[in-house]
């Protein structure tokens, strides 16, 4: 099926990167295309970018962030200053 692209940029971008490495047009849109796809495969997910920011997270809290709260803790928190 082919693909009609009415855009002067796009059409001059393509022109311009097709003289740059002597290649078609269409050689170099598949060559674009192909990076881009490559560059969003290797993306993390939305779910590791959220994993990755509680390693670090629980990194700079430190060890002593990770002993459970106590009753005197919790009840500091709801303290008037």
């Amino acid at each position: 099926m082919p693909l009609y692209v009415k855009d002067a940029e796009v059409d001059r971008l393509a022109d311009r990167l097709a003289e740059l490495r002597r290649l078609t047009k269409t050689e170099v849109v598949r060559q674009a295309l192909r990076h881009e796809l490559e560059r969003e495969q290797i993306k993390p997910s939305l779910v590791e970018i959220g994993v990755e920011f509680a390693r670090r997270l629980r990194l700079k809290a430190g060890p002593a962030a990770t002993d459970p709260m106590t009753k005197a803790d919790i009840d500091a928190l709801y303290e008037d200053n």
